[in-house]
């Protein structure tokens, strides 16, 4: 299931609020939360409910077991299970098969690849796993003794499936401790309404408009569709992810909790370090904490590390050398920054960091969309002109031509111009007033995502493959 359907609008999210609200005590709320996210998971396909609950016992009882046997040397055991377990799952189930693949190319062998379809959300809530049991082991968080409670934690509908990542230590207080109010709810209905919104008008477009231009017959490209086709890509990620992460944000206000954010308009980045301060914060955060910081971070071998970490970053994103490539482009990119370009990008025009940023970034986009490294760099050269492709054609004019509100709308929005907006109303309007024009602005959102998704069956989420 996924939040935008309507089957989850209309009726999912009803009930489960309606069961919700009307329970009298805080533990049947977290068991309805519980019960309704296996419902939501399970919903494709059940048979990865046994993974994701199995994942949940064992490194609930992890924490308890380190929590059990502190300051003896086999506590330890606790933690290395956490990870032997978890990125074995990761190993099995996301890396097996293009390992097997890479082993066969080098050796000749032909070994059989277990092919195995990918359990949705699990690089999110097996890092989830990975960080709570990190956590007790450095005492950050005090150990959970209940397991409905941890629960609540790792298989809340409301990140399972696509994050944000979130800390035990975030919500540990919220898990046992907390309330209705209004205000968040209504925060949260908002929140939601945006997400949905950026997700089936912007996102759905533009993605439909990149396959358009970046699948079409190798004969019928042109430098002009090329580059157009990126830069719709580019918009398609962002707002489809970004948009998840508001409603899940917004499903968490509703229901009690305050999830940190996870995106903050990374497109008006005035450099690629800074651009990654923006995007996906909760995935970057992570690695900081949990990789970067443990190997040494900026006091020891700080290129190894960044490397290190970017690799890693790419490697999760999806068993495919464009990811790992990915990866060290950006890792790359940051390191030139670091050493050399910052100190040249802060006395150049902001403008001319933003181009700058945006450039590479969109480069970056390419990298990610293209799994096959023979069109990676078949689309490279026809987007930098070593091709015999003619520049532009009526195909793309027209289409551009035809969605060019659309797409000056999608542009503004990557701009902090509804934050903006806010601003300026709350100044010069009542709380009264800028509520009622929240609460309209949320329902022309909703009205004409349904609209959109009436009959519609273009409605990918991409980071559920990963």
């Amino acid at each position: 299931m996924v939040f935008s359907s309507l089957i989850f609008i209309f009726l999912f999210l009803p009930i489960v609020l309606f069961l919700y609200y009307i329970s009298p005590k805080l533990s049947i709320r977290n068991w309805i939360l519980i019960i309704s996210s296996i419902i939501f998971y399970a919903w494709g396909e059940p048979i990865w409910v046994v993974l994701l609950l199995l994942s949940a016992t064992v490194d609930y009882w992890n924490g308890r077991f380190i929590e059990k046997y502190r300051g003896t040397s086999i506590a330890k055991w606790g933690l290395i299970n956490t990870f032997v377990f978890n990125i074995g799952c990761l190993t099995i189930f996301k890396y097996s098969d293009f390992f097997i693949e890479n082993i066969n190319f080098i050796t000749g062998w032909n070994l059989p690849t277990p092919n195995f379809k990918l359990p949705v959300g699990i690089s999110f809530y097996v890092f989830m796993s990975i960080s709570y049991t990190l956590d007790v082991w450095y005492e950050r968080v005090a150990v959970q003794n209940k397991f409905s409670s941890f629960l609540v934690y790792i298989a809340n509908f409301h990140h399972l499936v696509a994050g944000p990542i979130i800390r035990y230590g975030h919500i540990a207080n919220e898990i046992t401790e907390r309330y209705f109010k209004w205000e968040d709810f209504n925060s949260g209905i908002n929140r939601f309404c945006k997400g949905l919104f950026k997700k089936v008008f912007i996102a759905n477009t533009a993605g439909s408009l990149a396959e358009t231009l970046l699948n079409q017959d190798p004969t019928s490209v042109t430098l002009l569709s090329s580059w157009l086709g990126v830069i719709f890509f580019s918009l398609q990620i962002y707002f489809d992810f970004s948009g998840y992460s508001d409603m899940a944000i917004g499903l968490g206000r509703m229901f009690g909790f305050k999830y940190h954010e996870n995106f903050n308009h990374p497109y008006i980045a005035k450099s690629i370090t800074d651009f990654w301060r923006r995007w996906h914060i909760s995935l970057s955060s992570f690695f900081k904490d949990y990789v970067y910081i443990p190997l040494g971070g900026n006091r020891s071998k700080q290129v190894r590390n960044i490397l290190i970490v970017w690799l890693l970053t790419g490697f999760w994103h999806g068993a495919s050398w464009n990811f790992i490539l990915w990866g060290v482009y950006f890792g790359g990119l940051l390191l030139i920054e670091k050493f050399i370009l910052n100190k040249i990008l802060e006395k150049l025009p902001s403008l001319f960091q933003h181009v700058y940023a945006l450039f590479f970034i969109i480069i970056g986009w390419a990298i990610f969309y293209f799994t096959d490294l023979a069109k990676l760099f078949q689309s490279f050269k026809l987007m930098f002109g070593f091709s015999d492709a003619p520049l532009y054609s009526y195909n793309e004019i027209s289409l551009l031509q035809s969605n060019i509100y659309w797409f000056v709308l999608a542009c503004l929005l990557c701009m902090p111009v509804y934050k903006f907006t806010k601003v300026k109303v709350e100044k010069y309007s009542t709380q009264s007033t800028v509520l009622f024009m929240e609460m309209m602005l949320s329902i022309l959102f909703i009205i004409v995502s349904v609209s959109l998704l009436v009959g519609s069956t273009y409605n990918p989420f991409i980071y559920f493959r990963f």
